[in-house]
């Protein structure tokens, strides 16, 4: 059984096995918000517009060309919203913030800061979790609390490293006496890390998984929102950024065009082996769906007879 399976995968290394599909962008001009474009475009189409590679994404800016709009437009991008306390508390005060609102805090710029520092009188930025600051341990309980500065610049996951193996965690806060008390341990324009951070959270429209970006360098308000709903524009080279998913823009869909390809083999059985067999059909179709797997080819597979020669064939 092991030999014939063998020479079956031996022998699809002679042919491309493969289903592909390119993905085809649609205008439209007409301002909806994020959910409405989202609908019209599940109804009409496939989904709102997926870019998943370089391609793609140059595809995108040309159909924006093409329709002579320079401004921004909705694409099938969000982000959900989901602040964490590094010790995991979601009790009374979990949701205790103390942003810079003056300066728009937090600004999600770049589509990269996902860690939180405290600074002057006690105000909170958004920043990027990679920079070397210093950091607020908890020195006491979770319950009682004892904040302490550590001078050492580490990034955040670092900093929270240093604090679970020497003290509590990060610092927790939760309350206006607890942030004056973090206030007081920082010198005038010192910054240190606290415990708040979120997961990016980006996802697509139609699910598909997110493995590409082409970042705007600009800021990205969150607010209290939610959920943040990504746009593109012509104007900024096709870049991506976030804006409030009520925004009411023209909006950009996607259909997908499928190439099939059909390929025969020619299985030889050994040892009077029935390719006929159900088992053993089973086996050689698991066999060559996993090897196109590896190779990160998506192919339907299934057997096909051949009623003029009586051979098997395969169909993708």
């Amino acid at each position: 059984m092991e030999r014939i399976l063998l020479r079956v995968m031996l022998l699809s290394n002679c042919f491309s096995l493969f289903t592909s599909f390119t993905r085809h962008y649609h205008f439209f001009s007409e301002p909806l918000t994020w959910n409405e474009a989202q609908t019209f475009c599940r109804q009409k189409y496939t989904d709102l517009a997926t870019i998943e590679n370089s391609e793609e994404h140059n595809l995108l800016y040309k159909t924006l060309q093409s329709a002579g709009y320079t401004s921004d437009v909705w694409i099938g991008l969000y982000s959900e919203i989901d602040w964490k306390w590094s010790d995991g508390y979601t009790g009374a005060g979990a949701d205790y913030r103390h942003w810079r609102s003056d300066y728009n805090e937090p600004e999600f710029y770049h589509a990269s800061q996902l860690c939180v520092r405290s600074g002057d009188l006690g105000n909170w930025w958004d920043d990027d979790c990679a920079l070397n600051q210093q950091f607020i341990c908890n020195t006491g309980t979770q319950e009682e609390p004892q904040f302490t500065r550590q001078k050492e610049n580490m990034n955040w996951s670092s900093a929270q490293r240093f604090c679970r193996e020497n003290f509590i965690d990060l610092a927790t806060v939760r309350t206006d006496a607890e942030n004056n008390m973090i206030a007081k341990v920082l010198p005038i324009g010192v910054h240190a890390w606290i415990g708040l951070f979120r997961d990016p959270n980006f996802f697509w429209s139609d699910q598909s998984s997110f493995l590409f970006s082409a970042w705007d360098s600009v800021i990205n308000p969150i607010g209290s929102m939610t959920v943040i709903c990504g746009a593109t524009s012509f104007g900024r080279s096709g870049k991506w950024k976030f804006l409030s998913c009520e925004k009411r823009l023209p909006f950009v869909c996607y259909s997908v065009h499928v190439f099939k390809n059909v390929v025969k083999l020619k299985l030889k059985a050994e040892d009077s082996m029935d390719l006929n067999d159900p088992v053993l059909k089973e086996k050689i179709l698991k066999k060559l769906q996993d090897r196109l797997r590896e190779r990160g080819m998506n192919a339907t597979l299934k057997w096909r007879k051949d009623l003029n020669r009586e051979t098997v064939k395969k169909e993708l």
